[in-house]
């Protein structure tokens, strides 16, 4: 496939997700909720793939541009399936969904309440079975180089600040939501500058 039909199928999408759908992990998954979707970015794959594809953010000029996206697509009801809501407020029915796409969101956490808020927002609302596609910022890699600030919050070398976490706790929360990882904990160390961490959790199906 030629680099303009790439683009043209999969848009500017995180390369990580786009390693899955190589894969073929999320070949069964129907309905797709982006947490946190910004403009759909990692969107458009899904769309043209037919499923039912959801979004949220609490940016009302983010999910405008996301229903731009996705207007071209008939089985849309942009409306419906595109909101303005914080991911740790999502209107949405207990287990309705099979992937659940979470990328630069849950570092933007002001402290550990509201990043388990948001955290078990998503796990409210995903299928037994389903999928979590998370990509967050870490400490992994770059400990000496960050700066504690309070809550949870870390100064980075880039100047920004975040909610960080680690490979301990990314394993704890795992176990503790009844969680299992489908694929490992990979971290992109970016120029000492920050660490990009994917985490990639299967909902257990109840006993």
């Amino acid at each position: 496939m030629k680099s303009q039909q790439l683009q043209q199928t999969f848009g500017n999408i995180d390369i990580y997700l786009f390693d899955q759908l190589l894969k073929g992990t999320y070949n069964e998954c129907k309905t797709v909720l982006d947490a946190g979707c910004g403009t759909g970015r990692n969107l458009l794959y899904f769309l043209r793939s037919g499923a039912q594809v959801y979004g949220v953010d609490q940016n009302p000029e983010a999910i405008a541009q996301a229903k731009i996206l996705a207007s071209s697509f008939p089985h849309i009801n942009l409306e419906e399936n595109f909101r303005i809501a914080c991911v740790e407020k999502m209107p949405f029915e207990n287990e309705s969904f099979d992937l659940i796409i979470s990328s630069a969101v849950l570092h933007f956490a002001e402290n550990q309440e509201h990043f388990e808020a948001m955290l078990n927002s998503i796990w409210r609302v995903l299928k037994p079975g389903g999928y979590i596609f998370c990509r967050l910022a870490s400490e992994i890699g770059i400990e000496p180089l960050i700066y504690f600030i309070g809550n949870g919050r870390y100064m980075l070398p880039d100047g920004s600040t975040r909610f960080l976490v680690n490979q301990e706790m990314l394993l704890r929360l795992t176990k503790n939501l009844g969680g299992q990882l489908y694929e490992p904990i990979k971290t992109t160390n970016v120029q000492n500058m920050r660490a990009m961490t994917t985490w990639c959790v299967r909902k257990s199906y109840s006993i």
